[in-house]
């Protein structure tokens, strides 16, 4: 049976703003950068192309995508505040527009900082009706949507480093949705993306931690 498209499919999410895809998709952006980053950062230098670039700040995505760095919703009332609550909150922000080459028009790259000096690069775009895509992290291309959760392991090109956390993952019983892997090269650093059905528990990223070659892990939850 063909799915039948809701109201909601139609109209597109509720926002704050005259654009879904100016407004609501860099709320989403924002706030699946700060997942990915695994919080909310210290200071954020966003670079706006396009459409974004061109017509963002009549259409409020500067402040859209400071609201989701915030964690703030497409419908949260305070999104027009969003620079006050950056300042409130710690967080310095810096936009600028630039050609950032064959990408879609409505894209933007935040560069991310915390504590201990610690960066990360996120870009994404907003597609139309709200929904968006990140698409790089850090060196690697990537495609996460935010419409499931996601494990990002970032490890070694090694053998047995895939096996190792999918073993994990089968062991609690998580179903995996869909699987990426990039490497800078090859025996060099490479990252995982990992889109599941449920969300992994705290008890499995511990073991995925202990997984041999692996560097880091995080979870990103949907958005």
């Amino acid at each position: 049976m063909a799915h039948q498209r809701s109201v909601f499919d139609i109209i597109g999410p509720v926002m704050i703003g005259p654009s879904s895809s100016h407004t609501a998709g860099a709320v989403r952006l924002g706030a699946l950068a700060r997942a990915i980053f695994g919080g909310q950062p210290q200071s954020a230098e966003i670079v706006l192309h396009g459409s974004f670039a061109s017509t963002g700040t009549g259409h409020g995505t500067d402040l859209a995508l400071v609201a989701g760095l915030l964690g703030m919703s497409p419908d949260d009332p305070r999104i027009p505040d969003a620079f006050a609550e950056a300042e409130a909150a710690g967080l310095s922000i810096s936009f600028a527009s630039d050609d950032l080459g064959e990408v879609h028009p409505n894209t933007a790259r935040l560069t991310l900082r915390g504590p201990e000096e610690r960066e990360m690069l996120v870009q994404g775009c907003s597609v139309g009706g709200g929904d968006v895509l990140v698409t790089r992290i850090g060196e690697f291309d990537v495609e996460v949507s935010g419409e499931l959760p996601v494990l990002v392991v970032a490890h070694h090109d090694q053998p047995g480093v895939i096996a190792g956390v999918t073993a994990v993952l089968a062991a609690e019983g998580v179903n995996v949705a869909s699987m990426e892997v990039s490497r800078e090269r090859r025996g060099a650093s490479a990252l995982m993306i990992i889109e599941t059905d449920n969300p992994v528990g705290a008890g499995s990223l511990d073991e995925l931690r202990k997984v041999a070659g692996v560097t880091d892990v995080r979870t990103v939850p949907a958005v």
